[in-house]
């Protein structure tokens, strides 16, 4: 069977259908699979120390022959492996705790590479996290009378299958591979970009000559990545704006003039540049598709509301959806203030509703009577029937599926689309999640917005902190509680909420504690969040629960317990709970110890800044939110490091799909081809007719 790199991974020479089981568990299901499965870090053994020269302390790597071994048992029982390197500068021991099986892998007269710290213990001590045998015996080729040092590459693995075994295998097949492989990027572009050659790029992040050439070619592996993500996202917003014509607008100047004129405070600088971006979208031909991104109350549902005034002023409905029955209720009686000095009610649709109050809803929507309404995903459901929708605004849209948002879009014949949220991002990183969408951007917070102080304290001094809370509460305030489990466990010493709600409702007799929490059903969730914005609750103890939540402007206390346990980002959106009212409010970390990570939250309230010190502490894990149906993955890219490149494969995408947006000239069908096979979803985008 001729090798291809569509071929099952099975039948690759060393494979088999139990090895091709346990390469399954990695996503590796064809040769093509097996060539694209990097290194997740490398073993710099290109620079040896000496064995004379290995102080304690250091992070050695060292090529010696093998001269001594054996198995030696501890007081504990564990047994565990040594062998003694020496070289010409001298002669050390390494030790392998709890790998006795070694003594049937290493022999005397064998020449090891090893790499890993040296402890003192009776003497040096180097604990390898790996070794390399090369050779049988002495190898006068290197240095010093032994081979020189290499770099190897250390893959993800799984239980069952090692990381050498990988590495052996990608090492069998990678030359048969990169033959296989043809460069997909038109000339001009990778010589405008002085990019290597795609074979060349594989076989260096596979075989390195050193850590830094391994690290170049892995990025231009990681801008292939996001150039095919970019090319997908761009023919996402080419279609969303122009698949069908737009509604050009006409700015009147009519009802968001008397907006203007009767808020109580004047619009940021930030908030006039994205009314001024968004109102120019609609009132241009093509199709709106934006995000509006800003932190906690910088104010978005203002700036939505004078888009929403636009469409109505032009004989149109148009409609706001969130994600929970309470941020809809929120969004609702914000809107009514706001709208009442223009003697405009908006409606108001949502799932607990009943029959007849639905029914009326609906009916004013059909006939038109209803110009703005405010609702859940009960706006999606089939009963519900727009005379002429105009604009679809969405909070919170990552909390929507993908379905849920095509569908109220759907309602309309061609609404322009304002998508709104609160979790700040780097605007580069924002260029990857929300590539097919124009970006206004809010950091300035309105005048009149409470500051909040957030301080780092021991838990030597909860005792204190608790009765700071209560004496807020007593004078007429409300306070947060948050921790990071629900029930206490004995695998993990942690504070637990149900626990801690019994312990505050012991403590304090005259004061309301209310809890909630994640398994609770979402209508008794509600309720508990509702009897707190009313003020029936002095003290919620929560989970996480509340990240995204209601506005209560009289709660002022938050405290967090084990901080530590929680992203950056993540305190930050637990924070947004409170400042929501015009006086300070306080969040307060209690850790047992204060790490610069807490240090440095504790030291800014900008969500951005935030964002970017969460991106660089969290660099390679899911840096770009929570997944739902339709979303990409990023693998190759790593962020902070290459956030540079974000940026280059936006404008290689543009200048490709500008020329050619269906993908269909001869130099480009392979870039297609493979963002379709990398991204299954974008086949639906590329697709003719």
């Amino acid at each position: 069977m001729a090798l291809r790199l569509d071929s099952p991974v099975k039948y690759l020479k060393g494979v088999g259908d139990r090895r091709a089981d346990q390469l399954r568990r990695l996503g590796i299901e064809t040769a093509h699979d097996l060539l694209w499965h990097l290194p997740h870090r490398y073993l710099d053994a290109s620079s040896v120390t000496p064995a004379g020269r290995v102080k304690v302390g250091d992070d050695v790597a060292l090529v010696g022959q093998v001269v001594s071994k054996g198995v030696l048992p501890t007081r504990r029982g564990l047994r565990f492996f040594h062998a003694v390197l020496q070289d010409r500068s001298g002669a050390i021991e390494c030790v392998w705790p709890g790998q006795a099986f070694l003594d049937r892998t290493i022999s005397v007269g064998q020449t090891l590479l090893v790499a890993g710290p040296c402890r003192f213990f009776h003497g040096r001590q180097v604990l390898p996290r790996e070794f390399v045998v090369l050779a049988d015996q002495a190898d006068t080729a290197g240095a010093g009378g032994f081979p020189l040092g290499k770099v190897l590459p250390v893959y993800p693995a799984t239980e069952g299958l090692s990381h050498k075994v990988i590495r052996g295998l990608i090492g069998r097949h990678l030359d048969d591979l990169i033959r296989l492989t043809e460069e997909i990027l038109p000339d001009d572009i990778r010589r405008e970009f002085a990019l290597p050659k795609l074979p060349d790029a594989l076989r260096e992040v596979h075989r390195p000559a050193s850590v830094a050439s391994a690290e170049q070619a892995r990025r231009r592996l990681a801008l292939d990545e996001l150039l095919d993500l970019q090319l997908m996202l761009g023919r996402a917003r080419f279609l969303a704006k122009r698949g069908r014509q737009g509604i050009a607008f006409e700015n009147r100047r009519e009802l968001t003039t008397k907006l203007k004129e009767a808020l109580p405070w004047s619009l940021t600088a930030d908030q006039r540049m994205a009314v001024r971006e968004i109102l120019g979208d609609m009132t241009a031909p093509d199709r709106m598709h934006r995000l509006l991104m800003g932190d906690v109350g910088t104010g978005k549902t203002v700036v939505a509301l004078f888009a929403m005034l636009l469409a109505v002023e032009n004989d149109y409905q148009a409609a706001l959806m969130a994600p929970t029955e309470l941020l809809a209720e929120q969004h609702h009686a914000t809107l009514s203030d706001l709208l009442a000095p223009l003697e405009i009610v908006p409606g108001l649709l949502l799932g607990r509703l009943t029959a007849a109050e639905k029914s009326k809803v609906r009916k004013q929507l059909a006939s038109g009577s209803m110009r703005l309404v405010v609702g859940t995903h009960a706006l999606v459901q089939e009963a519900v029937a727009f005379q002429r929708l105009g604009l679809v605004v969405i909070d919170e849209q990552h909390r929507f599926g993908v379905g849920q948002r095509a569908a109220f879009i759907g309602k309309g014949e061609a609404p322009d689309t304002l998508l709104l949220s609160a979790t700040p991002i780097p605007r580069t990183l924002a260029l990857t999640r929300y590539g097919d969408l124009d970006l206004s951007v809010l950091r300035a917070k309105p005048p009149g917005r409470g500051s909040i102080r957030t301080v780092l304290r021991s838990t030597d001094h909860r005792d204190r902190v608790l009765d700071f809370v209560a004496e807020r509460c007593r004078s007429g305030g409300q306070a947060y509680l948050v921790l990071p489990v629900i029930d206490e466990s004995e695998k993990a010493d942690l504070l637990a909420a149900r626990t801690m709600a019994d312990t505050l409702t012991a403590r304090w007799d005259d004061l309301r504690v209310g809890l909630v929490h994640g398994r609770l059903k979402a209508a008794e969730r509600d309720q508990v969040m509702r009897a707190f914005r009313a003020g029936e609750i002095d003290v919620l103890v929560a989970t996480t629960v509340i990240e995204v939540g209601i506005d209560v402007p009289n709660a002022t206390m938050m405290v967090i317990e084990h901080p530590d346990r929680f992203g950056l980002a993540q305190l930050h959106q637990l924070r947004g709970r409170v400042g929501r009212g015009t006086g300070e409010s306080h969040c307060i970390l209690l850790a047992d110890r204060g790490t610069s990570r807490l240090k440095a939250f504790a030291a800014t309230t900008d969500g951005f800044r935030i964002a970017e010190l969460d991106l660089a502490e969290r660099r390679h894990g899911d840096l770009l939110g929570q997944r739902q149906a339709g979303s990409e993955e990023v693998r190759v890219a790593r962020f902070p490091d290459d956030t540079d490149l974000l940026a280059r494969a936006r404008s290689m995408a543009q200048r490709v799909l500008e020329d050619d947006p269906e993908l269909g000239k001869r130099e480009h069908r392979s870039m297609k081809g493979r963002a379709i096979s990398r991204y299954p979803k974008a086949e639906i985008l590329f697709r003719v007719g």
